[in-house]
């Protein structure tokens, strides 16, 4: 029996998360990312494309290609919401899903044909998606994963396609080999130094010429151009980890500084677990000198989600890794070990005073925006999870049909 896979991929979805929030930007050249030159784009709009605008393209390059667009720092705390949205209506209607990105599905729906047509149902599916969340989705049916990804990338923006049982080959034929999701640019150059462009191209090669060049990549890229691939869809579990990093403008020694922004990751990465109804165990503390030498140290700690124990471990596993007094280029935090649950009062060390008053602040943040209650020292550091919208002096509003 045949598979039937289907790749579901939101569309420029940090960009339409940001749409949803602030009406005036739609049809507007928007661009997310790091604000500063030395960011990148995380995503982009198909007004700014026209450009030559790209994800992970530098800040500065996209600004010189297109100056009128709108540059927003973005949010992974919305972005995440609106992630979990579309998870949770897959994970209703679906057999097996993988996410495989925070806007990246596959679906393996073989056998569902039996009972109603896999094409009708994936129509429905996103039909469902877009209703729910009003959130634009492509997605690209057939009998395996690669296919269906390229498919998904043809059919955009916002629409679908079939590649029927047999016409794979024929399908990825006449376009770019650089469509084929494992082709980089490196060897897409390498490819593009031999004289290959398209796909067929591929197809018509011995299978030993693409090893001899590529080694067992290139079995692997041979067989894609073929049209095959037998990877499963990996069933999708939760993360085991939640992570938030910043790149200085300018490499720093400046101590103070580097302690109120570990103050407001941790403060901001213990919000996203208490949301999220979980619980960590172990912290991890990353330095990046400028020299590019990076360390790490991390400490087990009984499980919590409150700010006092997560902020005071990050800033003692900073002081006890700081050794070499060296310009600082990157610092980055990760709580890992997740389990689900609710938090715990620790006999004689946290109050129930103290719980409350972490609820309540919760309740102020999620009504009013993650901004609306920090700590003093962490009031001069730029926004961890994201500067609000610049079009937008209110928070940031899920629609209300779709709240958490």
């Amino acid at each position: 029996m045949n598979r039937h896979i289907v790749h579901l991929d939101l569309d420029t979805f940090f960009v339409s998360c940001e749409r949803l929030l602030d009406r005036r930007l739609n049809k507007m050249p928007v661009v997310i990312g790091g604000t500063s030159d030395r960011g990148v784009v995380a995503s982009c709009s198909y007004e700014t494309r026209q450009f030559g605008v790209h994800s992970g393209m530098p800040m500065k390059m996209a600004r010189m290609l297109c100056p009128e667009a709108v540059v927003i720092r973005g949010n992974s705390g919305v972005y995440s919401k609106f992630s979990d949205m579309v998870t949770d209506i897959i994970k209703e209607q679906s057999p097996v899903f993988e996410k495989s990105s925070i806007d990246e599905f596959y679906i393996d729906a073989t056998g569902m044909d039996r009972f109603f047509g896999c094409y009708q149902w994936a129509r429905e599916l996103r039909e469902k998606i877009i209703r729910e969340t009003m959130l634009p989705i492509s997605f690209g049916l057939s009998i395996n994963k690669t296919v269906s990804k390229v498919g998904t990338s043809e059919a955009k923006p916002n629409n679908y396609i079939l590649i029927p049982d047999g016409s794979e080959k024929q399908f990825l034929a006449p376009l770019s080999v650089k469509k084929i999701p494992m082709v980089g640019d490196q060897t897409y150059r390498l490819l593009r130094s031999m004289g290959i462009e398209k796909v067929k191209t591929v197809q018509e090669m011995p299978v030993e010429l693409m090893e001899s060049v590529l080694g067992k990549n290139g079995i692997s890229l041979w067989k894609k151009a073929q049209g095959v691939d037998n990877s499963p869809v990996e069933p999708w579990s939760e993360r085991k980890s939640i992570s938030t990093e910043r790149t200085f403008e300018q490499d720093s020694t400046d101590v103070a500084k580097m302690r109120s922004i570990l103050v407001a990751m941790a403060e901001n990465l213990a919000y996203q677990l208490r949301n999220g109804n979980k619980l960590t165990a172990c912290i991890t503390m990353k330095i990046r000198y400028s020299d590019f030498q990076t360390y790490s140290k991390q400490r087990m700690i009984p499980y919590t989600s409150l700010d006092r124990t997560l902020i005071n471990t990050t800033l003692d596993l900073f002081d006890s890794l700081y050794q070499r007094r060296v310009l600082i280029r990157l610092i980055g935090v990760k709580f890992s070990h997740l389990i689900g649950g609710s938090y715990q009062i620790r006999l004689f060390e946290d109050t129930e005073k103290l719980v409350k008053l972490y609820k309540s602040m919760d309740i102020i943040r999620n009504r009013y925006g993650q901004q609306a209650v920090i700590r003093a020292v962490t009031m001069g550091v730029k926004s961890i999870g994201g500067t609000p919208n610049p079009f937008n002096g209110q928070p940031p509003v899920i629609p209300a049909h779709r709240r958490l």
